[in-house]
């Protein structure tokens, strides 16, 4: 899905922010893009040449110098969503590109979660879409915190950041039947204004 939001170019400098052991990098690579990352996790951080270990939203980076930044499924864990869009304005060029995805802010909302009844079949209990707040989801011995914002609130944060809208995209669940009229993923794709 990134692919389909960040309209890679060959030679163009991108930004990776949590980009884990690297994949998308080592992929947009393969495109001849040059790309570097910032990573939480140093373990991860070591697998890839040119990541920097640094906790978003604050991005290490000097200012003016990229292409373009992306980010998969990183936004939702990140507390503060307004200095994340700041940041990633800071850091680029003008005309730069700014490419997201995400879990779908529906599945974000608190108190939302997944319920399996007796037979197996999992529905989704949907929480406060229009509260901001969290949610706390188990992944393995340890929980993972989604911050969750309305599309609205993700909207104007980028808006308020200089990043103007060019592309939005909802996929579908893939993996429940029962859910496959459902949006899973958000992808977005904005540009700053010049050049």
């Amino acid at each position: 899905m990134l692919l389909d939001v960040l309209d890679c170019r060959p030679n163009a400098m991108y930004l990776d922010l949590g980009c884990g052991e690297g994949r998308v990098m080592r992929a947009l690579r393969e495109k001849g893009a040059r790309v570097h990352g910032v990573e939480l996790n140093s373990d991860l951080a070591g697998h890839t040449e040119g990541v920097a270990v640094a906790e978003l939203p604050g991005i290490p980076m000097r200012a003016g110098v990229y292409d373009g930044v992306y980010s998969v499924l990183t936004l939702e864990h990140i507390a503060d969503h307004a200095t994340f869009f700041r940041e990633s304005s800071r850091v680029t060029k003008p005309g730069a590109v700014l490419a997201l995805v995400m879990n779908h802010p529906v599945w974000t909302a608190p108190d939302s979660t997944p319920i399996s009844d007796d037979d197996g079949e999992i529905l989704w209990r949907p929480g406060d879409y229009f509260s901001r707040g969290t949610s706390e989801l188990r992944a393995g011995a340890s929980t993972v915190t989604f911050h969750h914002r309305s599309i609205s609130d993700l909207l104007n944060a980028a808006a308020d950041a200089h990043w103007s809208l060019e592309r939005m995209l909802e996929r579908p669940h893939h993996e429940f039947e029962d859910q496959r009229g459902i949006p899973r993923l958000l992808g977005c794709r904005w540009r700053r204004p010049g050049a």
